[in-house]
C-alpha cells in the first residue's frame, strides 16, 4: 500500500482535508458532503437518518468541534489509522477522533471514522 509508505507530513496533507470536510459536513448535517470520501461499506452504515440522529445528539450534548491535535498515525498493510485529540465547544475535556483510510482504485477513502 503506497499510503503506508508516506511520511507523517504526507499523510497529514491527505487526511487533514478529509477530516476537516467530515467535521464541517457533520456540523452542517450535510449527508452528501459528509460521505463523499467514504467507502461503500461505511456509506451503507452512515445513512442520512443515521447521520442526522448522531449529529443532533453530539451537538446538543457537546457543542461543535474545535481544536484537533495529532496523536498518532498507525500504518497497516492495507490501511492507515490516524488518531487525534479532539475538543468540543460546549463540553470540556479531550476526546478521541479517529479515521481509518484505505486506497481503492487510486483514491483514498474513509473506511471508519468516529469521535468518542
Amino acid at each position: 500500500m503506497e499510503l503506508a509508505n508516506k511520511s507523517d507530513e504526507e499523510i497529514l496533507k491527505i487526511v487533514d482535508p478529509i477530516m476537516d470536510n467530515l467535521m464541517a459536513a457533520s456540523t452542517d448535517i450535510d449527508h452528501e458532503r459528509h460521505v463523499r470520501d467514504f467507502t461503500d461499506r461505511i456509506k451503507n452504515i452512515v445513512t442520512k437518518p443515521y447521520l442526522e440522529r448522531v449529529c443532533v445528539q453530539y451537538q446538543t450534548e457537546k457543542g461543535f468541534f474545535t481544536e484537533r491535535e495529532l496523536v498518532a498515525i498507525f500504518r497497516r498493510p492495507d490501511s492507515i489509522a490516524v488518531i487525534w485529540s479532539q475538543k468540543f465547544s460546549r463540553m470540556p475535556g479531550e476526546y478521541v477522533a479517529e479515521m481509518v483510510l484505505v486506497e481503492e482504485n487510486s483514491r483514498y477513502l474513509v473506511d471508519h471514522v468516529m469521535v468518542f
